[in-house]
């Protein structure tokens, strides 16, 4: 069983020897110690803020102990995957590979003929599925920009890394479904693609999530102080919790509901790959950010803790925004004030998994029950709740 207290019990292994060589001579580069190597002070070995795997190879380095592994400010050896502390992470990378499906696996040509035949969808329908591609097209794209040049920088534990770096590759079969599902239909690529500098309840989405990309991003930016950590929290919650927890529910409601009526099939068995990637990505934030709490209590303060639950405030009134502007009318047997309801209710579920009060104590009802069975229910357990092993790969999806 993980021991997951703070302090070491765990006594360190003594410092493994240089193995004989005989005649052979290493490259310089790498003999850059036959000793084993002190701690790292702050200005020294490791950057500010912990280890980023870059650091010098040094001959003679005791073996990494599993309780010299932290979730961020981490200062061993990021190249070495074992010993895990993180089963959790590593348990998800192996079901997300198990996942595993490409976009041109699913037939486009009932979808296809649908959207050609002028009687086949209504306008509110038409401009249903084009708001939806455009509002995911890019920010897939801009999920992957925050793991790639912002995350996965300040994340300091390499089985935590490994499920980054799966999760970057879905966020690009994604990008790469939403083009082929773009493609098929023939829109035009250019519109849809723009949209989130078009279409202001787009736009207002991706605009209220950039800023905390850039915030990590920042060159100068290091985790490392109470300050810096709880930056990194917040911007952690503002992707995982809020942007692919609450911006992509409207979308993924409205689209599924095309397949309930037999209607978009190719269109709505995408987004079914797509949400059950979705739903274990941000299962793995919510992991990250409960992790970071576990070991850094201090960052949990009652202050940020408020800014937090506004920053969800701000994004559910977003997203019921989006919901108006892409359902002005009613259809699909959904209306814009369903939404309300809806969102309200996965805010508060959002609060609930990071350890918040409700934002909405009156929501307590799913509007949608098929979206809970499908979605709520089966995918969005986290290990701070229950471990869930129902995934399947990819050619054997069901909803049953």
């Amino acid at each position: 069983m993980l021991n997951w207290d703070d302090e070491p019990t765990t006594p360190a292994p003594a410092a493994a020897k240089p193995a004989t060589t005989g005649g052979y001579t290493p490259h310089p580069a790498v003999v850059m110690s036959a000793a084993p190597v002190a701690a790292p002070k702050q200005d020294g070995l490791f950057a500010e803020g912990g280890a980023t795997g870059l650091e010098e190879i040094k001959m003679g380095a005791a073996r990494i102990r599993v309780d010299e592994k932290k979730i961020i400010n981490c200062r061993a050896d990021l190249n070495q995957l074992v010993p895990f502390k993180y089963k959790w992470a590593w348990e998800k990378y192996l079901a997300a590979c198990n996942n595993h499906w490409m976009p041109q696996e699913i037939q486009m040509t009932a979808d296809i003929a649908l959207w050609q035949d002028p009687h086949g969808l209504t306008e509110d329908e038409r401009t249903i599925i084009k708001r939806s591609l455009g509002f995911f097209s890019t920010a897939d794209s801009l999920v992957a920009n925050n793991l790639v040049l912002a995350v996965y920088k300040h994340l300091t534990n390499p089985e935590c890394r490994q499920y980054l770096l799966r999760q970057a590759f879905e966020e690009a079969i994604h990008t790469h479904a939403y083009q082929y599902c773009i493609e098929s239909l023939g829109l035009d690529e250019a519109e849809v693609f723009n949209m989130y500098r078009e279409i202001p309840s787009i736009h207002d989405k991706a605009a209220w999530s950039l800023p905390f990309t850039q915030s990590l991003a920042d060159p100068e930016f290091h985790t490392g102080t109470p300050e810096t950590d709880r930056r990194f929290l917040r911007d952690m919650i503002a992707f995982y919790v809020v942007f692919e927890g609450i911006f992509f529910y409207v979308g993924f409601v409205q689209l599924l509901s095309f397949g309930r009526r037999n209607k978009m099939i190719g269109v709505s068995e995408q987004i079914q790959y797509i949400m059950r990637d979705e739903a274990m990505h941000m299962n793995f934030g919510i992991d990250v950010i409960n992790q970071i709490k576990l070991e850094n209590p201090h960052l949990w303060s009652a202050e940020f803790q408020q800014e937090v639950l506004e920053m969800i405030r701000e994004a559910t009134e977003l997203e019921i925004k989006y919901a108006h502007d892409t359902m002005p009318r009613g259809v699909l047997g959904l209306n814009a004030s369903m939404f309300n309801d809806y969102m309200k209710f996965i805010a508060n579920r959002r609060c609930a998994q990071i350890g918040l009060k409700a934002l909405y104590p009156g929501a307590i009802e799913n509007p949608f029950p098929w979206m809970s069975e499908v979605i709520d229910l089966k995918k969005e357990k986290n290990f701070f709740e229950t471990r869930v092993t129902e995934y399947q790969t990819g050619g054997a999806l069901s909803w049953d």
